[in-house]
């Protein structure tokens, strides 16, 4: 697997994540300036003056996760589970990322569950495991993988399954056209895999749109 990037070490090193020196803000915001000349727009006019800062602004938003370590999100986790070993299963976990081919969003959610083995991770840290991969250039099924792949690898559980079902603007608004399709890509590992009622019981629990009371 990758090494991961530890958390923050990117802002302090000044470093992008292949090693070379990280533009400074101002280069970031004449980059955009180019940007909108070269659409045909004038960036001195009143409405664009500041759009430059403020696309700096939604970028250290939008690719935040290029700072943050999957693998230390996972650290903490519990024993005390009293025997637990049944399926944990978080459904519904908003994706926004960006196509790392035309650089517009990719809007979805994510599913993730695993069998636990003698340990259990707050649920939250499932969350942002999916935020911080989804928070960088990404292809759907390079995150769909890296997701399934981490949580396999730190929590060292009896299976891991991920299922992210996403639209993809690069479709939707160029090129094909096609607003209403998405795409969906899985990654089943350990008894997800290898065992089809394990499999079946992961795609039931998430093919059910409201939750029963317990």
């Amino acid at each position: 697997m990758n090494v991961h990037t530890p958390a923050g070490k990117l802002a302090k090193t000044g470093k992008s994540a292949r090693g070379t020196k990280k533009p400074s803000r101002e280069e970031a915001e004449a980059a955009i300036r180019v940007l909108l000349r070269w659409a045909g727009e004038d960036p001195e006019r009143e409405g664009l003056r500041d759009t430059p800062a403020r696309v700096a602004r939604s970028y250290e938003e939008f690719f935040k996760g290029y700072a943050q370590d999957p693998v230390a999100l996972l650290a903490r986790t519990f024993e005390e589970i009293e025997g637990y070993d049944e399926m944990v299963v978080l459904r519904d976990i908003r994706v926004e990322s960006h196509c790392e081919h035309h650089m517009v969003p990719i809007i979805g959610r994510a599913h993730v569950a695993y069998l636990p083995g003698s340990r259990v991770v707050g649920i939250s840290k499932l969350a942002r495991v999916v935020d911080a991969y989804a928070h960088r250039f990404q292809i759907q099924e390079k995150m769909t993988a890296q997701i399934a792949n981490t949580i396999q690898e730190v929590l060292q559980p009896r299976g891991v399954a991920v299922v992210i079902e996403a639209n993809h603007q690069c479709m939707s608004t160029r090129g094909v056209h096609k607003p209403g399709a998405s795409m969906v890509t899985s990654r089943m590992l350990g008894a997800f895999r290898d065992d089809p009622s394990t499999r079946k019981e992961f795609l039931s629990i998430i093919a059910s749109r409201s939750c029963e009371a317990v």
